[in-house]
C-alpha cells in the first residue's frame, strides 16, 4: 500500500521533507552528529564532497574517504529529532518516493553516532572515548512503535527497574543492543565500552540542580551503581537509545562512539572539547575507512 502525502512528506523538488535530500544523496554509511557545526568538522577529512545541504538544524554532507562513500548528518539534540531523521533516512533507502511503495529490495544502512557525553565513573576520564554496547533509554520513544519489544533486552531492563525502584509515572526504561560488527570495528585499547544511558533532557533528567530540584536527586549515583553481569552504565547523553532502537526495528545497524567531555563522578570538564572531539572524529574515520 502506498503512503499518503500526509505521511511521506516531500519538498517541491522531490527531496524528503526535513532532511532535504534525495535517495541518491544518501550513502550506506551514515555518520550522525548532534551539532550542525560538527558536520563540517567531520567532512573536512573527506577526500571529496559531492553534496552539501541544510534545512533547519539538519545539515548533510555526502562524500568519500579512502574510496568509501559516507554521509554525515546533524540530528540536533534529543530522541524526538532522532525519530524524524532516522525515519526519513530509512524512507530514502527503502521507500520509492514517487510511488510511495516500499521497495522490494531492502537497503541496509550502517549508522555511527559521533557524540559527546558525560561519564559516570572516574575510570572514564574527560577526553577519553566510550563505545555504547547497549543503549538504555528513558525517553519512551520505542513504546510508540508496534513490535518494539522484540528488539529490547528485557532482562537488563527488568534488572534496572528493580534495582532503581523506577517511578512508574515516568516512561518505562528500555534497553537495545548496538551493532557487534561496528563495536568490534571501532574498539581498541583507546576505547572503553558499556551501556550508554539516554536522558530525556540535560538538566533535571541528568541530575543537574539549578533552580528546579531533580527527582530523584541521586540519578547519577543510581546509574553508576547498576551492573548486569559484566555490563555497567558507563556514560549518558541524549540520543543513543533511540538510534539503536529505531535502527534495529528497521533492519539497520548502529553504534555510538562518545567523547567524554564531563566526568560527573570526578566533577571535571574537558579543558579543550574541540580538540578532544576532533581526535575522536579522526579516530573513528580511520577505523571506518580502513
Amino acid at each position: 500500500m502506498s503512503k499518503a502525502a500526509s505521511e511521506l512528506i516531500l519538498n517541491p523538488d522531490g527531496s524528503i521533507y526535513h532532511c532535504n535530500i534525495k535517495p541518491e544523496h544518501l550513502a550506506d554509511l551514515v555518520i550522525t552528529v548532534g551539532d550542525p557545526d560538527r558536520v563540517k568538522e567531520v567532512s573536512k577529512y573527506f577526500d571529496s564532497i559531492e553534496l552539501k545541504t541544510q534545512k533547519r538544524e539538519i545539515v548533510t554532507h555526502t562524500g568519500s574517504l579512502n574510496g568509501k562513500r559516507m554521509t554525515v548528518i546533524s540530528t540536533g539534540m534529543g530522541t524526538d529529532n532522532i525519530d524524524i531523521v532516522f525515519s526519513e533516512l530509512d524512507a530514502l533507502a527503502n521507500i520509492d518516493l514517487k510511488s510511495g511503495e516500499i521497495k522490494p529490495d531492502f537497503r541496509k544502512l550502517s549508522f555511527v553516532r559521533m557524540g559527546t557525553s558525560g561519564a559516570l565513573h572516574k575510570e572514564n576520564p574527560v577526553d577519553s572515548f566510550v563505545l555504547g554496547s547497549h543503549g538504555l533509554g528513558f525517553d519512551g520513544l520505542l513504546h510508540y512503535y508496534k513490535g518494539a519489544e522484540k528488539f529490547m533486552s528485557t532482562e537488563i531492563e527488568n534488572a534496572f527497574i528493580k534495582y532503581s525502584g523506577w517511578d512508574n509515572k515516568k516512561a518505562k526504561p528500555y534497553v537495545v543492543k548496538g551493532s557487534e560488527r561496528l563495536l568490534n570495528l571501532l574498539a581498541s585499547t583507546q576505547t572503553d565500552s558499556g551501556i550508554t544511558a539516554t536522558a530525556i533532557g540535560f538538566y533535571g533528567p541528568q541530575g543537574r540542580f539549578l533552580r528546579l530540584e531533580p527527582k530523584p536527586g541521586n540519578m547519577n549515583e543510581i546509574l553508576a551503581g547498576f551492573s548486569y553481569g559484566d555490563l555497567k552504565i558507563t556514560n549518558f547523553e541524549m540520543e543513543t537509545s533511540a538510534i539503536y532502537g529505531l535502527s534495529a526495528m528497521m533492519g539497520h545497524e548502529a553504534l555510538s562512539i562518545n567523547c567524554i567531555i564531563a566526568n560527573r563522578a570526578a566533577g571535571t570538564f574537558s579543558k579543550d572539547t574541540h580538540k578532544s572531539v576532533d581526535l575522536m572524529i579522526q579516530y573513528a574515520l580511520e577505523k571506518l575507512s580502513a
